[in-house]
C-alpha cells in the first residue's frame, strides 16, 4: 500500500504550524503555496491537496487555473482557514471542498477582502507576527457576548481593526489605540487586553484543523 504521506500534500505554516498539523494528519507538508506549485504534485500522483496558507497580494498567489487543472486530473482539493478558504469560496462550484467558518463567510459574502486573513509572518518559520482580522472579529464578538465591551465599543474597535494595515494588527496595538482615541475607557484597557490574549478566538487555526480532518477522512474513504 502507498504510504499515506505520499497521498496528500498540505500547504500550511501560519494558520497552524506544521509540527502541530503532523499530530493530526500524516502528509507531505509544504510551506504556504505559491503560484505554479500544484502541477508537480499532481504529476507525482498525490490524491489530495490541502490548501490552508498561501502567498498573498502579488502575482505569486496560487492561481484558479492551476487548481482547476488539478481537479480535472482527478485530484481532490480541500481548502479552508486562509488562502484555502478564499480559493475554495471562488472554486467550490468547480469541485473544491471548502470547510470552516472563514470559507463560509467568504462564500456568503460576509467578508470579501484578502486582507481579512492576511498576516505578516516570520520568513524562516512562517509563524504569524500579526493578528488576522478574522480572528479579531471573532474575539471582539466574544468580548461583546461576555459583556466586556458594549455594542458601540465593539463597533468602534472593529472599525479600528479594519482600518489598520494588516501587518500592524495586534491586540496590544488595538487596545492601546482604542483607549488613546477614547473608544474604550482607560480602566477597561488591561481587562480587554487580557481577554484578547488569553481567551481570543483563533478561527484560522480552528479551520485549519478542519481542513486536516477533512483530508484525513477523504484518504480513509479512498482506502475502503
Amino acid at each position: 500500500m502507498v504510504a499515506e504521506e505520499s497521498k496528500a500534500v498540505i500547504f500550511t505554516g501560519n494558520s497552524i504550524s506544521q509540527e502541530d498539523a503532523k499530530k493530526i494528519l500524516t502528509a507531505n507538508y509544504q510551506p504556504p503555496v505559491r503560484r505554479f506549485q500544484l502541477e508537480k504534485f499532481v504529476q507525482k500522483g498525490y490524491e489530495v491537496i490541502g490548501i490552508i496558507d498561501g502567498i498573498f497580494f502579488d502575482r505569486a498567489a496560487v492561481g484558479h487555473r492551476e487548481i482547476i487543472s488539478a481537479l480535472n486530473a482527478g485530484v481532490k482539493v480541500v481548502g479552508g482557514a486562509s488562502m484555502g478558504a478564499l480559493r475554495a469560496s471562488e472554486l467550490d462550484t468547480h469541485g473544491v471542498v471548502g470547510v470552516g467558518k472563514i470559507y463560509e463567510c467568504y462564500r456568503d459574502g460576509i467578508i470579501e477582502s484578502d486582507d481579512e486573513v492576511a498576516v505578516s509572518t516570520n520568513p524562516d518559520t512562517f509563524e504569524p507576527i500579526s493578528v488576522p482580522l478574522v480572528n479579531m472579529r471573532e474575539t471582539l464578538k466574544a468580548a461583546l457576548a461576555t459583556g466586556l465591551v458594549s455594542e458601540k465599543e465593539h463597533k468602534d474597535l472593529l472599525e479600528l481593526a479594519i482600518n489598520t494595515y494588516y501587518p500592524d494588527r495586534s491586540y496590544l496595538g488595538l487596545v492601546k489605540e482604542g483607549a488613546k482615541r477614547g473608544l474604550i475607557p482607560e480602566e477597561k484597557r488591561k481587562e480587554l487586553l487580557d481577554f484578547c490574549l488569553n481567551s481570543g478566538i483563533d478561527v484560522k487555526r480552528q479551520d485549519a484543523i478542519l481542513v486536516l480532518e477533512t483530508v484525513k477522512k477523504l484518504l480513509e474513504e479512498t482506502e475502503i
